[in-house]
């Protein structure tokens, strides 16, 4: 047991169980589960305390990395984020049931904290946001993100990705068309927004995707957000667990080189 281990992972455990060990906190989590990006007043209606013990419960949660804050103006809205009661899941749960070890959450050191950069006032607040952190430079994550090569080499379904000038084109195995993704601003090495076309299903319009990049000594702190979508994010499913097998092929094809591409079948490569 290396000791960068009992410095960075025994502390954020200890936080999630100290999180989970309250009736009110789970309830919290439940109400965030069942409609996410609520703000304080949404979640102080459905318990029965005052409003600065809900404001004491929330932090709880944040600190250990169970939800992920936002704030629109005046108001600061609430996103439940799945990923570290995943990692204990497979850590401790998934080896017994002979599930696949290399499931994406568990290399993902997601510390999931207030946003120190407000939204503009007529910005709608994010559908979904995750957070994850990769061990690697700032220059080599921005290379990830916007060369087609590289990520042909990592995301989960699509094993060729094709650009002409600010359009990135996804496809499926077959060759056909699965998106297309359209830079609409880029920060160089900072932010990347574009829009998210679903050409496996033409009829949802197009949603809009956020990367925000933000180094912290040796790694880098990736913000994923999603704005504009259509359909109900439920964790777990849909557009979340895309999310975080996309983060788990980039995560791993820059800590280690190599392609890894987690398909719904729990096939790596």
């Amino acid at each position: 047991m290396s000791r960068e281990y009992l410095v960075t992972y025994i502390p954020i455990m200890d936080a999630i169980f100290k999180a989970l060990n309250d009736p009110a906190r789970r309830a919290l989590l439940d109400s965030l589960r069942q409609s996410d990006g609520q703000t304080l007043s949404d979640l102080e209606a459905q318990l029965e305390m005052t409003r600065f013990g809900v404001m004491k419960h929330l932090k709880v949660l944040e600190d250990a990395s169970l939800i992920v804050t936002r704030r629109k103006g005046r108001f600061k809205h609430h996103y439940l984020n799945a990923v570290p009661l995943q990692e204990v899941i497979d850590r401790w749960i998934d080896p017994f049931l002979a599930k696949p070890a290399a499931r994406a959450v568990i290399d993902l050191k997601s510390q999931l904290e207030g946003s120190a950069r407000m939204l503009d006032q007529d910005t709608p607040k994010p559908d979904f946001v995750m957070q994850t952190h990769i061990r690697c430079s700032q220059d080599a994550l921005w290379e990830a993100l916007t060369d087609e090569a590289q990520m042909s080499a990592y995301h989960f379904l699509s094993p060729k990705v094709t650009r002409e000038g600010e359009a990135y084109t996804y496809h499926n195995p077959d060759g056909t068309t699965m998106m297309v993704a359209r830079t609409l601003l880029a920060d160089p090495k900072s932010r990347i927004e574009a829009t998210f076309e679903p050409h496996w299903e033409p009829s949802v319009p197009a949603s809009r995707t956020v990367f925000l990049i933000l180094v912290e000594g040796a790694h880098c702190k990736l913000t994923i957000e999603h704005y504009d979508l259509h359909f109900p994010v439920v964790p777990g499913e849909g557009v979340a667990d895309g999310w975080q097998r996309w983060a788990a092929g980039l995560k791993t094809f820059l800590e280690t080189g190599e392609a890894a591409r987690f398909n719904e079948t729990g096939a790596v490569g």
